[in-house]
């Protein structure tokens, strides 16, 4: 199955909205059941692109995504929702490190950038920190 024709993945607990765009299936299954099993309520999707539209369509407090992904990638899509949603919160991953510098140049925007691999006790800590920032801060 292409980036393109993957559906946004959902689980409908309760607690903090996540956005997760992750293009790598089994990253992005380990993220959505770390934080659902945290008690956030979390809508995954396949790139950049996608993110973009699941943004359009809803509210979230936190957007959690890949550096490198097809059509656009998470640095553009940090930009682009930042800009639209100033409030949104956002987590970075990277098993890149080059990348990661990328996005140190954003620290403005970004509240926190996670290294690949990580543990489901690491990508639950970087989006509790997230939300316990003010609005407006990273």
């Amino acid at each position: 199955m292409s980036p393109d024709e993957i559906k946004p993945e959902r689980t409908d607990a309760g607690g903090v909205r996540v956005l997760v765009a992750e293009d790598n299936p089994a990253v992005r299954e380990f993220i959505t059941r770390s934080l659902a099993s945290a008690g956030h309520r979390i809508v995954a999707v396949g790139d950049g692109q996608q993110a973009l539209d699941a943004l359009e369509k809803e509210k979230f407090d936190v957007l959690v995504t890949d550096i490198v992904m097809p059509n656009v990638d998470g640095i553009a899509l940090a930009l682009k929702a930042v800009r639209l949603f100033p409030d949104l919160r956002i987590v970075m991953i990277s098993g890149y490190a080059q990348e990661r510098m990328r996005a140190h140049n954003l620290d403005a925007l970004v509240h926190r950038i996670i290294a690949k691999p990580f543990s489901l006790e690491e990508i639950c800590a970087a989006v509790k920190d997230a939300i316990s920032l003010p609005p407006g801060t990273a």
